[in-house]
């Protein structure tokens, strides 16, 4: 295999692959977007770089809408119970030991995670979010990151979490790399204040930025807020000013029919994500048929690796399918070519990216999935194949903004990262049980 694929980004030429049912040739400019398509559009363009496609389904790459990355390091610390609990009892207590390299390392491996089953960017809301920024840049993927705004309604607090969102802003400006940016991360209204929830939509609104938060996840949340507030989440989202047509919205298993019209009317997505949501059994599944009714923007996250516990968007693909046929006893709803639309064409476009679709002029954000292998086979329809039958595995090529970060399955640098993340998850355990920072 050429090595020098992947150093840096360059034009391409990918021959013999299926997309759509026939066999054609995709070439990437060296501007990294799609510059031809077509049987023998090869032939027509000259191309640094050619990979043989035969045998190969040729997909758009997927993108993850809500996640907290780093959370990579939890992956099977704390399974098998009740949500406030699960939080409030082991989650919260280690995150208390936190420290930026951490952070750092639990994002490497969810970016490796992620080129290897086929996802090309991420919206991610966390803490030590300029280490976050750090580990995609070197990973090559898009994400758009958010400081998780909790204040408590303490205003000490509350004036921290505004600094710390100023200066995520500030560094992701700085850094000048346009697969990254930044959103506003208020994590939800029963952990922000009115007044932060205020001060995050007039952020928002005075650095032009998306806004990320979790929504409407649990019966308790939506009793809580009518009980102390007199009104539903979506409601006090939407009189601080926080729903518009850059807001991403996690969850969403408690939404009403009128809440659901409410989203679509401010352009909002909501961000489906069956499996964490099953897992720690939020009690409904997101009404995907009333925001489908209304006309919203649905898209798929996956939560983080310590409620899911994997990053992998084409598992996360057919629980989403089945569980809405499951729960609204329809067999016909979200079908496979809907729910790869919402890994892709939806969550490209929720995320303020040009991608998720393939046609010229497009990112060149592409996966190959490998056909002999017996996920498809046999393929009598590729995309029903992808949701229903294969996961991430399948994946054999990962490319990103014309950028190749897995060929064949390679990904350069792999074995570092997994030591890496060995090592910080061991430190902060042990941080943890000691009771210790240091």
């Amino acid at each position: 295999m050429e090595t020098d694929i992947f150093e840096k980004r360059a034009s391409l030429l990918l021959r013999d692959v299926r997309y759509r049912e026939r066999t054609v040739d995709l070439v990437v400019a060296d501007d990294g977007t799609i510059a031809a398509i077509g049987p023998g559009a090869g032939h027509d363009h000259e191309y640094d770089h050619a990979i043989e496609g035969k045998g190969r389904v040729l997909l758009p790459g997927l993108a993850n809408t809500h996640t907290h990355a780093a959370m990579t390091l939890l992956r099977g610390y704390a399974d098998d119970m009740l949500l406030q609990p699960w939080l409030a009892e082991r989650i919260w207590p280690l995150e208390a030991h936190l420290q930026a390299d951490d952070v750092y390392w639990g994002t490497r491996l969810a970016c490796l995670e992620m080129v290897r089953t086929g996802t090309v960017g991420f919206n991610d809301m966390y803490f030590f979010m300029e280490s976050a920024a750090r580990a995609v840049d070197e990973a090559g993927l898009r994400a758009v990151l958010c400081y998780g705004f909790i204040d408590l309604g303490d205003a000490e607090k509350r004036e921290h979490e505004c600094r710390a969102t100023e200066a995520l802003a500030d560094h992701v400006s700085r850094l000048a790399n346009p697969r990254i940016t930044t959103a506003v991360g208020p994590h939800a209204v029963y952990t922000v204040s009115a007044d932060g929830l205020a001060w995050c939509a007039e952020f928002a609104r005075e650095r032009q930025l998306g806004v990320h938060v979790h929504l409407a996840e649990t019966r308790t949340e939506v009793d809580d807020a009518i009980s102390t507030t007199g009104k539903r989440s979506v409601s006090s989202l939407d009189e601080a000013g926080l729903l518009g047509s850059r807001t991403v919205a996690a969850h969403g298993c408690w939404l009403d029919e009128d809440e659901c019209r409410l989203l679509a009317a401010r352009g909002a997505t909501v961000s489906h994500n069956p499996a964490s949501n099953m897992k720690l059994a939020t009690g409904r599944a997101m009404p995907y048929p009333a925001l489908r009714a209304a006309g919203a923007r649905v898209a798929l996250g996956t939560d983080g690796c310590a409620s899911n516990n994997n990053l992998d968007l084409f598992e996360e693909m057919k629980i989403a399918a089945l569980l809405q046929k499951f729960a609204w006893n329809d067999p016909t709803a979200l079908p496979a070519h809907e729910v790869l639309a919402l890994a892709t064409e939806n969550a490209h476009a929720a995320l303020g990216w040009a991608g998720g679709r393939i046609e010229v002029g497009a990112p060149a954000d592409l996966v190959l999935l490998e056909i002999a292998t017996p996920c498809n086979t046999p393929l009598h329809h590729a995309v029903s194949n992808a949701v229903y039958a294969c996961s991430g595995n399948a994946v054999t090529t990962t490319i990103c903004d014309g950028r190749v970060l897995m060929h064949e399955r390679f990904i350069p640098g792999e074995d570092e990262v997994l030591e890496g993340a060995r090592t910080a998850s061991r430190s902060l355990i042990d941080r943890a049980s000691a009771g210790t920072d240091s």
